[in-house]
């Protein structure tokens, strides 16, 4: 007779860890609709009690999914924590094969559709786009600077932001029509009028 545990145990930051990871793959396979307990319980290996336990609910897992899929993205942007990026490599990061895989494109619209009926998940969406903005702003005033140019940092990087999110949701659309490549230059067509090469830099 095999008396082995269903689960097996696991210190509570890595069985939490495991959670979001689980909660990344099912929105990647099937979006939101795929976000179920049953689902994510299934993925991680674990209890549908754990969710709960860690994290309040479902609604709170999904807040945590969404902080993970930032830290992701903005991994890409800041590989090297000990060294600030350069404003063309911020650029290059935005359109690298990377984020231009299927995976991120339908975690990323399950999200964003959550945003809006998910006041937890909005929370979270504004805290961490917050930090986004406010890398992107840090990287225009650093190139500006550089430069010698005087620019309105922070009323650059929104634009930039929102240019840099509609060419990729729109790369992954119709790639055909808007290639990468393509994409990456609309945002330096943004950027080197008011700040000069971007790439020299």
């Amino acid at each position: 007779m095999n008396d082995a545990p269903r689960f097996r145990r696991y210190a509570p930051e890595v069985r939490a860890a495991m959670l979001v990871e689980a909660g990344l793959a099912c929105l990647a396979r099937g979006g939101i609709t795929a976000f179920t307990v049953d689902n994510i319980c299934r993925e991680a290996g674990a209890s549908r009690g754990l969710i709960a336990h860690h994290f309040g609910g479902k609604d709170g897992l999904l807040a945590a999914v969404y902080a993970a899929a930032y830290r992701n993205f903005l991994g890409l942007f800041l590989p090297d924590e000990d060294r600030d990026p350069t404003l063309a490599e911020l650029v290059d990061a935005a359109f690298s094969e990377d984020l231009f895989r299927r995976d991120p494109l339908n975690i990323w619209l399950a999200l964003w559709g959550e945003v809006a009926v998910n006041p937890a998940l909005r929370a979270e969406h504004r805290a961490q786009y917050a930090r986004y903005l406010a890398r992107v702003e840090a990287a225009i005033r650093r190139h500006a600077a550089a430069r010698g140019r005087s620019v309105d940092a922070a009323g650059l990087a929104f634009p930039l932001v929102a240019l840099i999110d509609g060419l990729w949701l729109e790369a992954h659309i119709d790639p055909e029509k808007l290639s990468p490549a393509r994409a990456k230059m609309a945002a330096l067509a943004l950027l080197e009028p008011a700040l000069g090469p971007i790439a020299a830099c």
